[in-house]
């Protein structure tokens, strides 16, 4: 039993130290992985930080090179009615010195009454679609323009009018000339007939004048045909503040019916027409049109008549092709020469100038915006290296406290060696901000002089 007893004592000392050899080795390896895995991530952080600098220093100018995200962000619809358009400019060849710029005014657009008619290009069957001349409203803050539409199918041809809600910035002229498609409001204001069914007819509507005060606009609509001409011209009214639009046939019907009660002139056996002349002076809220008659000689005048904009009210006003004072409210731009060349010499030279000063202000761009992605840059290695620096602290001394063997080295003394380390590296943080901080409050005092220098100087 002695024996016995002798042997199991001889083993376990035997035993005893193998087994503190394994829990040390474990500790290590434990250790060694710690470590190493802390480091593989510290060094993956700092790849992904440089990487993304780099990506952001690339892609300052857009490239086919993109995450799906940022493809994505970039293909979103924009909206088109908020693009900044720049007025156009004659085009210059690279072998001429001087090219005609043309110079414009605002005039009238109903001078005289009754004239404004569409013109289209001889390649409007070519091309099968056409702006004409736009009407601006007297508070300078709508435009609208009838788009002609040819449909070669049947030679017909179509119309729209549209609205483009003018800039609000600069004088009348700009803001006319900086007018484009784009800015337009989507929805037509008043439409023709798109399905005609007879051939080579034509239906299109243009606008004749503004109210007074901009809130009606006047339109003639000519139905006809390009083989046989005008059939019919109708009078509407649109009226922007309820958006809706009134045919006036009141006064067609009253001509007619004038004529056959007092004439004994059936005008449906004949060819006739009315021309609206616009809005009156005296009455602003009643509308002018003259009436002819084709005899297949000299016209004949079937009389001045106003109606009202519902069409309530028709009034003969003369029977005789005498003057009728026609208020006009619109306005338009024509081509009122060209500048002339000492003038746009100068002009060019000042735009060179303005040129220059812009690559300038876009180069100190540039540089900011260069310097602003390497300071984030520095400010994140420097919070990554921050951080594995206390986790490596933070390892060592875990380490320490689990690998202690010395009665002396106490947990509390350990652990109060780890607070004083991290007091330790936020003393030194505070201290290096504030430093960060008195240089650049020392730059912006440097700054300020050299300004009040320069300001004394002029």
């Amino acid at each position: 039993m002695l024996r016995r007893l002798t042997i199991w004592t001889s083993v376990l000392c035997l035993s005893l130290p193998c087994i503190f050899l394994f829990s040390s080795c474990s500790s290590v390896f434990a250790k060694s992985y710690t470590e190493k895995e802390a480091k593989y991530l510290y060094k993956i952080q700092k790849e992904d930080a440089k990487e993304e600098y780099g990506r952001k220093k690339n892609n300052r100018t857009p490239s086919g090179y993109m995450t799906v995200e940022e493809y994505e962000m970039l293909s979103a619809p924009k909206d088109k009615t908020q693009a900044e358009i720049p007025i156009p400019k004659p085009q210059k060849a690279a072998d001429m010195k001087y090219i005609p710029h043309p110079d414009y005014e605002i005039v009238r657009y109903n001078n005289p009454p009754g004239s404004p008619e569409i013109s289209l290009g001889r390649n409007f069957k070519k091309t099968h679609q056409q702006n004409a001349q736009g009407i601006v409203s007297p508070d300078y803050k709508i435009l609208v323009y009838p788009a002609v539409y040819y449909y070669p199918r049947g030679n017909t041809v179509a119309c729209d009018l549209f609205v483009i809600p003018l800039d609000v910035r600069g004088n009348a002229l700009a803001k006319i000339k900086k007018a484009n498609v784009m800015h337009r409001d989507p929805n037509p204001i008043l439409s023709t007939e798109k399905s005609i069914e007879n051939y080579a007819a034509f239906m299109t509507l243009t606008p004749v004048d503004f109210s007074t005060d901009g809130t009606k606009l006047l339109v003639k609509e000519k139905i006809g045909s390009s083989e046989d001409g005008i059939w019919q011209t109708n009078a509407i009214v649109y009226d922007f503040n309820t958006k809706s639009s009134y045919k006036l046939n009141e006064v067609r019907d009253a001509i007619e019916y004038y004529w056959f009660e007092y004439k004994n002139l059936n005008l449906k056996d004949v060819r006739w027409d009315i021309y609206p002349l616009g809005f009156d002076a005296n009455e602003p809220d009643r509308i002018v049109v003259s009436g002819y008659a084709y005899t297949g000689g000299v016209p004949v005048f079937l009389g001045n008549w106003s109606v009202d904009t519902k069409g309530v009210q028709v009034r003969m006003l003369s029977l005789k092709p005498r003057d009728v004072q026609i208020s006009m409210n619109g306005v338009k731009i024509v081509q009122s020469g060209v500048v002339p060349p000492n003038i746009l010499e100068i002009e060019e030279k000042q735009a060179k100038y303005e040129d220059k000063l812009d690559a300038k202000a876009e180069k100190e761009k540039e540089k900011a915006e260069l310097k602003k992605l390497k300071e984030e840059y520095k400010t994140k290695i420097n919070e990554i290296n921050k951080e594995h620096s206390y986790l490596m602290e933070d390892y060592r001394l875990k380490n320490k406290i689990e690998g202690s063997t010395s009665t002396n080295d106490s947990v509390e003394d350990i652990e109060q060696a780890l607070l004083k380390h991290k007091a330790d590296t936020e003393a030194k943080e505070a201290k290096k901000k504030a430093r960060e901080a008195a240089k650049e409050q020392k730059r912006l005092e440097k700054e300020k002089l050299k300004q009040q220098n320069g300001q004394s100087v002029k």
